[in-house]
């Protein structure tokens, strides 16, 4: 497979960003006083509720509107388009029952159906920010669970110091794995210390629902302190591994895309600045960008004595 450019990858998104900035702040007239108003949130499509709990982990930040987190997404699966995930991915239907695979360095190993991963579970809702390296943000409430829940259970050996995602690889029902712009199956991973942090979380669901396709049905991960593509979509395969994984993004663009990608604005994209973001849906960069996207109190003592500009 030929892997496509990194240039040729920022090209189109800049001029698809564009398009779909102009068409937000058009739509986004009558949703403003929406994302004010937690309270006024319209109700889900589809009604497929989740019984939750509300978490103290969560910011005090109103959250986006149904509307913006299911139509607006990053996606590439189904497309590199923001849109392209709300057109093409409710057409998927995952595999039932969707099941995981534990491998490499731990006591447990095997494929675990969903419902036993859910099994015993208290599901939260956390509102946490979500920021991506393009330069937009949204405030998304999230229904999961930790990530240290289902390590625990999976009894790591002391040679596991990192935890590797894969992502479903369906290119006959994901039409973006029809391309070459990025090595499938995409890959992420977190350093074992991060993956048990409190703030990660696998989510099921958002807005007290299951979780629509578009936004990585039917489980995903979320790390609210770094960029948005960190949270693999749709994990087939949960690997504990002794060296540093390669994800998809550092195989493709290694200078744009380090392994840690925590959000700090002193690290430029190299197309852009990260010092300021959009706060969707808004079509002007009038925030400025937190270090860890505002959970550095949280988290920064799992950085202490790196140089964050190197280990980006």
């Amino acid at each position: 497979m030929t892997k496509t450019r990194g240039s040729e990858i920022t090209d189109k998104s800049v001029y698809v960003h564009r398009r779909e900035f102009i068409a937000a702040a058009i739509a986004a007239t009558g949703a403003t006083m929406i994302v004010r108003n937690a309270e006024a949130q319209p109700a889900a499509a589809h009604g497929r509720k989740l019984a939750t709990v509300a978490s103290p982990l969560s910011t005090k930040e109103a959250p986006n509107s149904w509307d913006h987190i299911t139509t607006y997404n990053n996606f590439y699966e189904f497309g590199t388009g923001k849109d392209e995930p709300a057109r093409y991915a409710p057409r998927w239907r995952p595999r039932q029952p969707w099941t995981v695979s534990i491998e490499g360095e731990c006591a447990k190993p095997g494929r675990l159906p969903l419902e036993d991963i859910l099994k015993g579970e208290t599901l939260e809702d956390r509102i946490y920010r979500h920021r991506c390296v393009e330069g937009w943000s949204m405030v998304i409430p999230w229904v999961g669970f930790p990530l240290a829940n289902l390590i625990r259970k999976c009894e790591p050996t002391s040679r596991a110091r990192f935890v590797e995602f894969t992502t479903l690889h369906a290119p006959q029902e994901m039409p973006g794995q029809r391309d070459d712009v990025l090595e499938w199956p995409y890959v992420e991973g977190l350093r074992m210390d991060e993956a048990l942090h409190p703030l990660t979380i696998l989510a099921v669901g958002v807005y007290g629902e299951v979780l629509p396709n578009q936004n990585g049905a039917p489980l995903r991960l979320v790390v609210p302190w770094k960029y948005g593509f960190k949270g693999a979509k749709s994990i087939v395969r949960m690997r504990f591994v002794e060296q540093q994984p390669t994800t998809s993004w550092m195989q493709n663009w290694p200078q744009a895309y380090g392994f840690y990608s925590n959000v700090n604005p002193s690290v430029d994209h190299p197309r852009h600045s990260q010092a300021t973001e959009v706060r969707l849906p808004s079509l002007f960069r009038n925030l400025r960008t937190q270090l860890f996207n505002g959970y550095g109190e949280q988290v920064a003592s799992l950085y202490t004595g790196m140089d964050l500009r190197r280990y980006y």
